[in-house]
């Protein structure tokens, strides 16, 4: 096996979340001194952190996150790099074209701005590079499998049209990665997002990884 990357936000008591999402809380339900042993308790959104969207995230009748197969969550993929990208600016068509041989041969695709050295800042949830209707519907059109970022959504403007866009074709989405930096550029790699068999739900916090060639 080559190296592991990880590429999954830390998780801890207190977290930043999206503004209308609730806040994660993790703390001592037990100890030692109390019971014999440790144990913690968790309260979490199902979207904290490093996370992936079922359909069921905009659709009543879509596919839960116990639902996905295991073989989408395990894909070839490669990092685009957009770390010349701005705070606000829009992820385009055109900044994806450098990758299109390879999306074309299987290969899934993250999006690598950078936007994650910004966390735990609340600033994290706004301002970050988005990607575009436009961008959303080329990836319809090219029948991406899989697609992963940096930022903790998509688009915080037109995130609706976005994700059901997405979402409604089959495209699973991964919000929240972090240290793609350690990625290589032009290469593809194995990419992991195992998500909780959280029955019925909407999306579940992974533990993102890639492995290098």
């Amino acid at each position: 096996m080559g190296k592991i990357i990880d590429l999954t936000a830390p998780m801890f008591d207190g977290a930043p979340t999206m503004p209308m999402d609730p806040k994660m809380s993790l703390t001592w339900h037990c100890s030692l001194e109390t019971l014999g042993y440790n144990l913690s308790r968790l309260t979490t959104s199902t979207h904290q952190g490093t996370h992936m969207d079922a359909a069921r995230h905009f659709f009543n009748n879509g596919e839960t996150i116990d639902q996905v197969s295991l073989d989408r969550c395990v894909v070839r993929s490669v990092k685009a790099d957009l770390t010349a990208k701005k705070p606000g600016d829009p992820i385009t068509v055109e900044d994806l074209k450098p990758y299109e041989a390879q999306i074309a041969q299987g290969n899934q695709i993250l999006l690598h701005t950078g936007w994650d050295k910004k966390f735990p800042d609340q600033i994290y949830f706004s301002g970050f590079p988005y990607v575009t209707k436009e961008l959303a519907d080329w990836f319809v059109e090219k029948k991406v499998g899989l697609v992963g970022m940096d930022m903790p959504t998509p688009n915080g403007t037109d995130w609706k049209y976005v994700h059901v866009k997405m979402l409604g074709a089959g495209i699973l989405i991964v919000e929240g990665l972090a240290n793609m930096e350690q990625l290589p550029s032009g290469a593809s790699f194995t990419f992991y997002s195992l998500p909780l068999k959280l029955q019925g739900r909407d999306g579940s916090p992974i533990r993102a990884i890639a492995v290098l060639d």
